[in-house]
């Protein structure tokens, strides 16, 4: 759904001019820079104390795990159905992904997360996958329950809402990402958002190795460690500081576009939409409907397909579905045996006794689940040709 012009060729234009491409290279504004009006324009818009800009949706989910103090001999609890970076950041400082279940509303299930809670479980991971809210309120109840941590993987749902707050600002960590597919862009980036002073200074050290060479160490109370390096620079965080201003307008204009759709076929012979946990604040960028058999789903793309529609199911996605992560399935969690984190004798009791069949349920609703995705771009005309579409494909396959 991008949409970038002139503004954002100004914003790029007015960092190469002013010589400063490094976000904490003017000696004069110190961090006080793009990055960092980027992070407070972030913060205030999600509702949340502190952000951090980071090079991707995964360094924002390493860092958000770093902040958490989650290291070796801790487990993870994240879906099945979720880009594989979800699994790779915990594996990235020495945790154990746990992989659970999804429910109808093609997120995290609650009831399977608690199931999979051990003394090991340090946090739980929902994803908001293809902008749909999880199932937060029943989430963060098992959080308080077992005294677990959450952290919000918002990475495909930058501007959502779940009850009236904004995604990420729910759980103890919310993580964005901004690379070429998500709602807003930079072309690749990411953040972090939290309330928490030392988890957020936990992530700036990590997510910096020069941390303490930096104006704002002095401020600093965590002591500092060896990070990486995760910077964004100045022409991404100018970029972002104009996307960050179209977001709610797109997402006006998606939403939209699905309430249109929903409405129009709600109650509809042979389509049944997927569990929304919050229909107003989803992102509205997909319309998920879902069959009772793989052979009707597949006849229902076939149908639409012969329109011009398109439309896909999340058990094609690939790289989405935990059946496909042959690098955790095959637990092979680094090139060097000696920093893996199954060959850690602190993981040698983990939960990772991982078989391709062990979420059954998870691979039966995405080969059961069509999605349509919306536009910020499409016209009235457009919207009703998709619901016209929709039904005479439902018809097709009664």
């Amino acid at each position: 759904m991008l949409e970038i012009g002139q503004q954002e060729i100004d914003a790029v234009a007015r960092v190469i001019k002013s010589g400063h491409l490094f976000r904490y290279g003017d000696p004069k504004t110190g961090h006080f820079n793009e990055c960092n009006k980027f992070e407070k324009e972030l913060a205030a818009m999600v509702g949340c104390e502190y952000a951090l800009s980071v090079t991707s949706g995964t360094a924002a989910l390493i860092c958000a795990l770093v902040g958490l103090g989650v290291g070796p001999g801790d487990e993870v609890i994240l879906p099945g159905y979720t880009f594989m970076a979800s699994a790779l950041a915990p594996l990235a400082i020495g945790a154990i992904p746990v992989i659970a279940e999804i429910d109808e509303s093609l997120t995290l299930d609650p009831k399977d997360a608690e199931a999979k809670i051990t003394p090991r479980t340090k946090v739980i991971m929902p994803v908001h996958m293809c902008g749909l809210p999880a199932n937060l309120d029943a989430i963060m109840r098992v959080a308080r329950r077992h005294k677990v941590k959450i952290v919000e993987d918002a990475c495909q749902a930058d501007g959502g809402s779940y009850k009236g707050k904004r995604l990420g600002s729910i759980g103890d960590v919310g993580a964005f990402s901004f690379n070429f597919y998500k709602n807003i862009t930079c072309g690749e980036g990411g953040a972090i958002v939290t309330d928490d002073n030392v988890v957020f200074e936990r992530a700036l050290i990590h997510h910096d190795g020069g941390a303490l060479f930096r104006p704002h160490a002095k401020d600093i109370g965590v002591p500092f460690f060896a990070g990486w390096n995760f910077r964004l620079n100045e022409i991404l965080g100018a970029v972002l500081r104009v996307q960050l201003k179209r977001i709610d307008g797109l997402l006006k204009r998606t939403r939209a576009a699905k309430h249109r759709i929903v409405e129009g076929l709600s109650g509809s012979p042979g389509l049944t939409f997927i569990t929304h946990n919050d229909l107003e604040g989803d992102c509205g960028t997909t319309v998920g409907f879902l069959f009772d058999s793989q052979s009707r789903m597949r006849r229902f793309l076939q149908a639409l397909g012969k329109q011009n529609v398109g439309a896909w199911s999340p058990i094609d996605s690939g790289r989405h579905v935990y059946t496909n992560w042959e690098p955790v399935m095959e637990k092979r969690g680094s090139y060097h045996p000696a920093i893996d984190a199954y060959r850690r004798t602190e993981n040698r009791d983990a939960n990772h006794n991982y078989r391709a069949d062990m979420c059954p349920r998870t691979l039966d609703i995405l080969s059961r689940t069509a999605f349509i995705n919306t536009s910020p771009q499409q016209k009235a005309a457009d919207i009703r040709g998709v619901i016209t579409a929709c039904k005479k494909a439902a018809d097709a396959v009664r």
